[in-house]
């Protein structure tokens, strides 16, 4: 089995045809995927109508998967090993724009990165397009490698060593959600990550920025506040992005570790279906360091 691998932007994104994702992926060809994965940090498998159980057969093949808690605390229509980006309720009807699971999937329209918010955060995530509207509902991806490299030495200096806190509460309630199920706050506390981190399967470092990121501990959190959006705003400029306009059959996987991503707004009349696998990553875990003072 031969796979051809095109890349979308330089050294970031590439698409990926002649391997059928729906039956089990031969070691010498995961192989090649990988470390395309590692080199371009977002790959797109077009043409691949995955079934739940195939799509999490070739997410494992990446590490254990995550489960995902219910978080808006309303009934939900995938199995757990299962995130639903879309805008159906439980029974599979148009959600009412007003209802309180649309207000809670707002959040993904901000900057983030997959399960920051988490003790063991995520290694990659992976998306299949089930339904997908006329117009709209593009996904964004930026290249938080590039963006690293393209920073000041001195800017780079100043990074070293600081770590920011990270909530899901804080993410959603910059887009007006602070209406969790109750139980979020306990099982799900903030979480303190560094703000940049070396990748060896890569060999290159990375920033580590998300919506989720609250503030830099040790700093007063104002002024930690204004430099997180600071960085992302210097991280997302265009030279840096990738978008994908969704076809049905479409498989995308990131490496949340290395990347942020957004999705972009659509009729929310019309149909979206996406169903995301989402990869712990154990490789890397937080090793706790002392807090910055301030700069």
């Amino acid at each position: 089995m031969a796979i051809t691998i095109e890349p979308l932007r330089p050294l970031f994104a590439a698409r990926v045809t002649g391997v059928d994702l729906s039956r089990p992926v031969p070691d010498d060809v995961f192989a090649e995927i990988d470390a395309a994965f590692a080199r371009h940090a977002v790959l797109v498998f077009p043409d691949q109508p995955l079934t739940d159980e195939q799509q999490i057969d070739f997410s494992k093949r990446f590490g254990p998967l995550e489960t995902a808690p219910n978080y808006a605390g309303t009934a939900l229509r995938l199995r757990n090993e299962l995130t639903d980006i879309s805008n159906l309720d439980y029974e599979g009807r148009i959600l009412d724009p007003a209802d309180r699971l649309t207000r809670y999937n707002l959040g993904n329209q901000l900057w983030h990165t997959d399960s920051s918010f988490k003790a063991v955060r995520s290694k990659c995530s992976l998306l299949s397009a089930r339904e997908v509207p006329p117009t709209g509902g593009e996904t964004q991806y930026a290249d938080m490698r590039a963006a690293y490299d393209a920073l000041p030495d001195e800017r780079k200096s100043q990074l070293a060593g600081l770590v920011a806190e990270h909530s899901i509460a804080h993410s959603r309630r910059k887009s007006g959600f602070d209406d969790f199920n109750s139980d979020i706050a306990t099982t799900l506390p903030p979480v303190p990550q560094r703000l940049i981190d070396f990748y060896p399967h890569s060999g290159r470092t990375s920033l580590y920025l998300a919506s989720h990121a609250s503030h830099v501990i040790g700093w007063p959190v104002e002024q930690g506040r204004a430099f997180l959006e600071e960085l992302i705003e210097f991280a997302t400029q265009e030279r840096f992005v990738y978008t994908h306009h969704w076809k049905v059959g479409d498989l995308v996987l990131w490496d949340n570790r290395c990347t942020m991503h957004r999705g972009r707004p659509y009729d929310l009349t019309q149909r979206r279906v996406l169903h995301r696998t989402t990869v712990s990553d154990i490789e890397t875990p937080f090793e706790k360091a002392e807090p910055a003072t301030a700069q």
